[in-house]
């Protein structure tokens, strides 16, 4: 579960992580107000979960209160990414003497916690990483030991960090550790003209798995309203993951469409979400699927990849021919079927014979004729 920035950094805040003062307005006049509340000046920052808000012109300072009203009427109500912005954080602006990026997520692959840092924020750290990869210190974290001082200290000069980051470090990883988080990031974390460290910006991801103990979620406002397409997703019991991309995914099985979402990227394009119908692929959860996908309108190709087992690829394609009797489908289909009866599945889409569907016998075969149909235009 992905936080707005507002979210994140209110977490901040209550961990000992220090933050800039601001605000969350809906309308330009409370950006006003908010703006004469912080001194005038400020930023206006959409809040929106994606990034690339700054390229995309929803990241904007103004110089005063009026500035500020006409600045956050521009933002709101935008399109980034396929998100459409519906607030506005309002900021106290900081003179920035240094910028840094600080990071903690959770390391898969090795079982444990990686803090990753650099002396080079206010960047994608990827872009960083791929031109500089020594200029990113990577600093394994024991999940026992946690980030004492010692451990602060290592990240903070293995990055060329400032010495001073080392309390920041500490704070967040009592962010990242006390809130069940995924992943911490501030970028950047800033170091003002007058010394101090600030946090400019902040992501937080949350474990959904441990909302169980974490019931202050839903009073500190995880709002769901404003992600209509999970929102709607969520109560047609779907798992949905909106992305930044054009190609639409849906596969059975969370393993299954991870791998198609590398696939798809690996073409070229980007996934536009993640979407796990799972054991079952009835006429209705296909139809529900294909009606959220559909309904992003970023989406350019939708990629149906299933591999048939317990249940069998036959019932599948069923369930897309019934489904596209509900479902109005305006963009190219293509789907592949694997495993259990694929054959007699294919089958039945052929006799379909809908115009904008189409079949691939490979996930890279299928992978690449959609990547193809979502850059046709």
């Amino acid at each position: 579960m992905d936080l707005y920035e507002h979210q994140a950094r209110d977490l901040f805040a209550g961990h000992g992580v220090p933050v800039s003062a601001a605000e969350v307005a809906h309308t330009p006049g409370e950006a006003r107000e908010a703006a004469d509340r912080l001194g005038g000046r400020v930023v206006v920052k959409a809040q929106v979960k994606t990034g690339g808000r700054g390229k995309a012109g929803g990241v904007k300072l103004a110089a005063d209160a009026a500035e500020a009203e006409l600045t956050a009427r521009r933002i709101l109500g935008m399109d980034i990414k396929g998100h459409a912005v519906a607030k506005v954080m309002v900021a106290e602006t900081v003179d920035i003497d240094r910028e840094f990026y600080v990071s903690y997520v959770l390391d898969r692959a090795a079982g444990t916690f990686l803090a990753i840092a650099s002396a080079e924020g206010g960047m994608e750290i990827e872009e960083v990483a791929a031109h500089r990869p020594e200029a990113v210190a990577r600093i394994p974290v024991d999940p026992e030991e946690g980030v004492t001082e010692a451990k602060a200290m290592e990240i903070a000069v293995a990055a060329g960090l400032p010495a001073a980051a080392a309390p920041v470090l500490r704070a967040l990883w009592q962010v990242f550790v006390r809130e069940d988080a995924l992943l911490v990031e501030v970028n950047p974390l800033v170091q003002a003209a007058d010394g101090h460290l600030v946090a400019l910006d902040g992501k937080v991801t949350l474990d959904d798995n441990a909302r169980f103990r974490q019931e202050r979620w839903g009073e500190s406002g995880v709002d769901p309203a404003a992600e209509p397409l999970e929102a709607a997703a969520a109560e047609r019991g779907l798992n949905y993951v909106k992305l930044d991309g054009e190609v639409g995914v849906i596969g059975n099985g969370a393993g299954l469409v991870m791998s198609t979402l590398d696939v798809v990227a690996g073409c070229g394009a980007r996934p536009a979400d993640f979407l796990d119908i799972g054991g079952g692929a009835s006429a209705q959860v296909m139809a529900d699927g294909l009606s959220v996908v559909l309904s992003d309108p970023s989406v350019k190709s939708v990629f149906v990849n299933v591999f048939g087992g317990i249940t069998a690829c036959d019932a599948v394609a069923e369930g897309i021919v019934r489904a596209l009797e509900s479902v109005a489908l305006t963009k190219p289909l293509v789907v592949r079927l694997d495993g259990n009866n694929a054959a007699r599945g294919r089958e039945i889409l052929d006799a379909r014979a809908h115009p904008l569907v189409q079949q691939a016998t490979t996930m890279d075969g299928a992978a690449r004729r959609a990547a193809e149909l979502a850059h046709a235009d």
